[in-house]
């Protein structure tokens, strides 16, 4: 199945993207991941980005749409697609509904993942991950068994991202609200959007998704 998961900044769209990975066997197609990985690749459209990043400029949606058509002709997946990070507007939105088409796959479930905005500030101000591994923590939710060391790995080198804090939190919503809501009325018409109520535990978010898919 492929799928978009969509939700504000602090939703846990990555966590879960992590668990349909794992049980799925999907593909999660970050488009901030293919940005990075574009740039030292090599081939033509990875020349593009890094020109277009190495002059300081914002990424095309052409480019990024570039990126994913290369993604899916190139990488295979049984269990199909995420989009992680795209679409983000409404131009986006009909960008790769036209490109799916192109190739012949459709877009299955557009799972909105609903959180309060209180409850964003606490989950997002109190999260940090291992900078050795990346596994994600919790100050209230999800702590190490070990003060300071990553069950994971091991690692003692606990990382906090600088935005995230209440102030930078409430910037970045309003980008969410202006540029990205407006997808949640754009799939409801299309008979895609599936809300879930992205507040409980992580596993109760999980089985939700695997209710709608299943």
């Amino acid at each position: 199945m492929n799928i978009i998961l969509l939700g504000p900044p602090g939703a846990g769209k990555g966590t879960q993207a992590r668990i349909l990975v794992e049980e799925r066997g999907m593909v999660q197609l970050s488009t901030g991941d293919m940005l990075r990985a574009a740039k030292t690749s090599g081939t033509e459209m990875g020349n593009k980005v890094a020109a277009v990043m190495e002059a300081g400029e914002l990424v095309t949606d052409e480019i990024v749409i570039g990126l994913i058509e290369e993604h899916l002709a190139t990488t295979k997946s049984e269990g199909g697609f995420i989009f992680d990070g795209f679409p983000r507007t409404l131009a986006q939105a009909d960008a790769l509904g036209e490109l799916l088409a192109r190739v012949n796959l459709k877009l299955d479930a557009v799972i909105e993942m609903r959180v309060e905005d209180d409850a964003l500030v606490k989950r997002i101000s109190g999260r940090y991950t291992c900078g050795n591994c990346g596994e994600g923590y919790h100050d209230d939710l999800k702590q190490p068994k070990a003060e300071g060391v990553c069950d994971v790995c091991g690692g003692t080198d606990m990382v906090r991202r600088a935005d995230d804090n209440e102030d930078a939190l409430k910037t970045r919503l309003m980008a969410y609200y202006r540029d990205t809501s407006p997808l949640i009325g754009y799939y409801y018409a299309k008979g895609d959007l599936e809300p879930i109520n992205g507040l409980g535990e992580i596993d109760e978010v999980a089985q939700a998704i695997r209710a709608i898919l299943d």
